[in-house]
């Protein structure tokens, strides 16, 4: 089996898992299967779920696609590779709970090789995960880094404070001046000595992501709530579409290399408000999300 199809499968499987799990947390989602293909090359596998008694608004997607030529986003810190052909894989996952008190999140891992097919001259993965609450608690906060931080571990003490600021970085929005939630792990171009031992790290990150969100969810889906809160939902799931829309690179990517746009916008959200100059009222716990939480912050007391 190439390193290519291993991939491929393992992908497969983590997607089919986060599903399961899904589907027992929240037993009245509506699901929709889409099996798709490209033109130029490749498919994937879209399901999108909706209207759960918790969950407004998910998806849990595959896809493998085949190119003549990298996009630009691809190859932004890896010029050498411009103009090769390309096979990307990867799984995305995206949750928008009803309610205001669980986090949206959003987690991927991703596979590119570029060159010639079965010899490619260059490989590596990406991926990370990252959380973005409207009423922030801090002891789920505390879990996710913590969990993150388990995650990287096995593969080097240096990972999580490397791939935490990462993240803080990447899921930041300039014209906001504010990060986009809490943070996790985000890392690209990444080889850790080698094939099977980072696409190891992957799946652990991949399941270490699904094991926690889910226990947030399933700790927090029941907290009651009223339209106020929900009008804040919907105001703070403005800037997670800004941000997809105008810095994501997994956004850009599959845009450019004209890939499936049903499948690649699903990570927007199903109801969001913008208005105009608001503000959130001092002292109030709306105040306390920006300020105590829409900054990169050191939750575990390991950075430098």
């Amino acid at each position: 089996m190439s390193n290519a199809d291993l991939a491929r499968s393992s992908f497969l499987n983590l997607q089919t898992s986060v599903r399961e799990n899904l589907l027992e947390l929240d037993t009245r989602l509506t699901l929709s299967e889409d099996e798709w293909s490209r033109e130029e090359g490749g498919g994937g596998r879209t399901w999108v779920f909706e209207k759960g008694q918790a969950l407004e608004k998910g998806g849990v997607n595959f896809s493998d696609v085949f190119g003549s030529k990298l996009p630009p986003s691809a190859t932004l810190d890896r010029k050498e590779l411009a103009g090769l052909p390309f096979r990307a894989m990867g799984v995305s996952i995206v949750f928008h709970p009803y309610n205001p008190y669980v986090p949206t999140s959003h987690a991927n891992i991703r596979y590119f090789e570029a060159g010639p097919e079965n010899k490619p001259i260059a490989w590596w993965f990406g991926g990370g995960f990252d959380l973005t609450p409207f009423y922030a608690f801090e002891e789920d906060v505390i879990n996710w880094h913590e969990a993150a931080r388990c995650a990287c571990a096995p593969y080097g003490k240096d990972l999580y404070p490397k791939y935490k600021k990462w993240c803080d970085e990447y899921f930041f929005l300039p014209h906001r001046n504010e990060t986009r939630g809490v943070g996790g792990l985000f890392f690209d171009d990444l080889d850790l000595g080698g094939f099977e031992k980072t696409l190891e790290f992957c799946l652990s990150v991949g399941v270490t992501f699904k094991d926690t969100y889910f226990s947030i969810f399933e700790k927090r889906m029941n907290e009651p709530f009223g339209q106020h809160q929900r009008n804040f939902q919907k105001y703070r799931r403005g800037r997670y579409a800004e941000f997809n829309l105008v810095y994501d690179r997994g956004t850009h990517f599959g845009l450019q290399s004209g890939g499936r746009t049903e499948s690649i916008l699903m990570s927007m959200p199903p109801e969001v408000s913008w208005s105009y100059n608001w503000q959130p009222e001092p002292g109030s716990p709306e105040n306390d999300l920006y300020v105590s939480y829409l900054k990169p912050h050191d939750w575990l007391g390991v950075e430098k």
